[in-house]
């Protein structure tokens, strides 16, 4: 009987338990790196993704590697190929990594088709397929004769119905990996058995692409902190000027539904008490705090003053977990990045002492903790974008979903 993670919406099959001796495992990683000229900048997925390769090839198995890179819509393109990717992957393992010139057809056939046990063969890039993007049931049959199992170790892919994700559950055994299986129990932890109080930190520009996210989180948690441009627009549905800042006045009717929905679930909203301001957005310009409701009109609001920093940093005191997603100000842009930067470390500091649990996710949010050097200290940080906050919105993910209801092998 093959392991299995249960979770609140189903349970996923786990490869830590499937017998892969003998056979070759076809993974869909997320191995979008980050290139420049060819080279690859940053390697930190690839790094974290080696381990499962290697603890796959030493139970016996062969690994064919499959992942998107970029956006080469469907075409291919040799500035989206993923041979870099599988040159950096022979480094971190220290074993040759075959790179196969296609993902599908003739040139992956032959690359996967007599692997022994231990080899490893990278893949070309999904996405010059059509067919990916279109969750082709022809082009998913394409890739399944590259493997005997499958596994989907691509969280951040998984709210994608796409044939590599999706439509290649149906016709072949499918397991979760243990990158997919970590992100989902984080999750769970802080969104469904969190030891309470549990606080969330909501930041960024706009209301409306949080407002599914906003509606789940004041029903689920003790306190959510709203903070960056999302606090400007609940700010200004109380009444207060918001000068030049960023806000969406036609948001307030939702910005009412949400304050309705916490106050009935018993959820503290918390917006800053008082901004720092600037009458124009670079680094190093002038500024000054002031009180939330005294923004002038030639102003901008660009992040949360001393006094909103204090009250957050007691709420986080207090609290047993934390979810983080967003900043709380233009983080990107000196002196503006203080807040989310001093609660970052904060934060950091009980994490590390094991005083709380604290979920991050979102590029922004892993930027912002990078920016404050303190992401290997949080708990869990996803890296994941769509995928995270869909979680964070209560929906199942269709590659979730796929590998629950998928075959396994006998």
């Amino acid at each position: 009987m093959t392991d299995t993670f249960t979770t609140n919406r189903g349970s996923l099959p786990d490869i830590a338990g499937a017998n892969v001796a003998g056979r070759t495992v076809l993974i869909r990683a997320d191995l979008n790196v980050p290139m420049k000229n060819g080279e690859i900048t940053d390697a930190t997925r690839i790094a974290r993704f080696a381990p499962t390769v290697a603890d796959l090839a030493s139970r016996g198995a062969a690994v064919a590697v499959m992942t998107h890179l970029g956006r080469p819509d469907g075409e291919p393109n040799p500035c989206f190929s993923t041979e870099p990717i599988a040159r950096e992957l022979e480094q971190q393992l220290g074993r040759p990594v075959t790179f196969a010139k296609d993902c599908v057809g003739d040139a992956a056939e032959a690359a996967t088709g007599n692997l022994s046990a231990g080899q490893v063969v990278m893949l070309e890039n999904l996405r010059f397929h059509r067919g990916e993007g279109e969750n082709s049931r022809n082009f998913a049959m394409r890739l399944s004769v590259n493997g005997d199992l499958y596994v989907n170790d691509a969280f951040s892919c998984a709210h994608r119905a796409h044939a590599s994700t999706h439509a290649i559950t149906e016709l072949m055994p499918s397991y979760a990996g243990p990158a997919l299986l970590g992100e989902v129990a984080a999750l769970e932890t802080a969104l469904l058995a969190p030891e309470r109080p549990v606080v969330a930190i909501v930041g960024g520009a706009k209301v409306s692409t949080k407002i599914a996210v906003l509606k789940n989180l004041v029903q689920k948690f003790d306190a959510v902190i709203i903070c960056g441009g999302m606090a400007n627009t609940f700010l200004f549905a109380e009444g207060f000027q918001m000068g030049k800042s960023l806000h969406e006045a036609d948001q307030v009717a939702t910005v009412r539904e949400i304050k309705t929905l916490a106050a009935a679930a018993g959820c503290e909203i918390c917006l800053p008490m008082d901004a720092v301001i600037a009458r124009e957005f670079k680094a190093g310009a002038a500024n000054q705090t002031v009180p939330v409701d005294a923004c002038p009109q030639d102003a901008m609001i660009l992040d949360a003053g001393p006094a909103s920093l204090s009250r957050f940093r007691t709420l986080l005191g207090n609290a047993r977990t934390v979810l983080w997603n967003g900043p709380l100000g233009a983080f990107e842009t000196p002196p503006f990045d203080k807040a989310t930067v001093e609660l970052a470390r904060f934060a950091a500091g009980r994490a590390r002492s094991c005083d709380l649990t604290c979920v991050a996710g979102g590029g922004d949010t892993v930027a912002a903790l990078n920016a404050a050097g303190v992401t290997d200290d949080f708990t869990y940080v996803s890296t994941a974008g769509g995928a995270f906050l869909e979680w964070l919105e209560g929906k199942t993910l269709p590659g979730i979903a796929a590998l629950m209801s998928a075959p396994e092998a006998a």
